[in-house]
């Protein structure tokens, strides 16, 4: 018994002094995001300032397909020593597991949170040709209009899709979903006018809103944008509606509680800084330094959210 004792003490210390000199060689996380897009220049400019503060570079691995699913299976694999970390999607983390009959990894039970990066605003758009400039003159419109209008987002069961769905179901109004291959694409047909309304992340329309390609008339946000301080939000107009995606920071489940409550110190230590704010803005993220409790309870009124949703739209994959 004295034996055994003596044995976990000296693990429990093992454990406690790796805590303190967390971390001592370079962290990796691994992505569910395509290099290069919104999310992942978001990650980039976070890890490098992590690697700042940490003195050890802080590696993004790339795993994109499957709607997030390869990199949540790399993810959920690794030792939980939190030198791999993992980086959670809205659309992966929130909707893929009631979308996925048959799930190969418990995002649940692998996954423990460390906080939330940023929040993701989503807006709604449409064809200047539309003759609509406020979104309560789209709502007369779709009103008025036989069978209602029809809507684009960049893919099925994402969070721009369902925030159509959602705001269809809030309002009463009749939409319908047009599906297609990625935001370039149905930013195109609202451009050309074979689809009237776009639900979409602001940073994806953004040059074809500032080209009069398209035009946005609310955010889905709470408060009205920082950098887009003229465009209303859909709740001015829809009260209680508010919808993002969103960027979390992940730890896989048994890593050290002093490890995962330092990378979220240093976490928001870097998303407090004006210049990471503003350029997170930039790619229409918007910095949250909230705690791993709050960012678990965050996660799970998204679920409250979104779940009904995608059961009554009847999402499966």
């Amino acid at each position: 018994m004295r034996l055994a004792f003596i044995v976990a003490a000296g693990v429990l210390a093992t454990v406690s002094a790796q805590a303190q000199e967390y971390p001592s060689r370079p962290v990796q996380v691994i992505s569910p995001a395509a290099a290069g897009n919104s999310p992942d220049v978001a990650m980039r400019l976070i890890a490098d300032r992590l690697g700042g503060i940490w003195k050890q570079q802080v590696v993004i691995l790339n795993r994109p397909g499957a709607g997030g699913l390869i990199a949540a299976q790399a993810a959920a694999g690794v030792a939980p020593d939190g030198y791999t970390l993992y980086m959670a999607q809205a659309s992966t983390y929130t909707v893929l597991p009631i979308t996925q009959e048959k799930m190969p990894v418990d995002l649940h039970k692998s996954f423990v949170p460390i906080g939330l990066i940023a929040t993701q605003a989503i807006g709604v758009s449409v064809n200047p040709k539309l003759g609509v400039n406020s979104l309560a003159e789209l709502m007369e419109l779709i009103k008025k209009t036989p069978g209602g209008l029809q809507f684009g987002a960049s893919n099925r069961g994402g969070i721009s899709h369902l925030t159509g769905e959602l705001f269809a179901r809030k309002t009463g109004l009749q939409l319908s979903f047009i599906s297609a291959q990625g935001a370039s694409t149905t930013i195109s047909d609202v451009a050309a006018g074979r689809i009237p309304i776009i639900f979409e992340g602001i940073s994806a329309i953004a040059g074809a809103a500032q080209g009069g390609l398209i035009k946005p008339l609310a955010v889905g946000s709470q408060k009205r944008l920082p950098n887009y301080p003229d465009l209303p939000t859909i709740n001015e107009t829809v009260p209680g509606f508010a919808t993002q995606g969103w960027l979390a920071l992940m730890a896989p489940t048994g890593t050290d509680e002093k490890i995962i409550q330092k990378i979220n110190a240093d976490l928001k230590t870097v998303l407090a800084e004006k210049e990471v704010q503003d350029k997170l803005a930039v790619l229409g993220s918007y910095a949250q330094p909230i705690s791993p409790a709050e960012t678990a309870a965050f996660i799970k009124s998204e679920e409250d959210l979104w779940w009904p949703i995608v059961k009554e739209v009847g999402i499966i994959r």
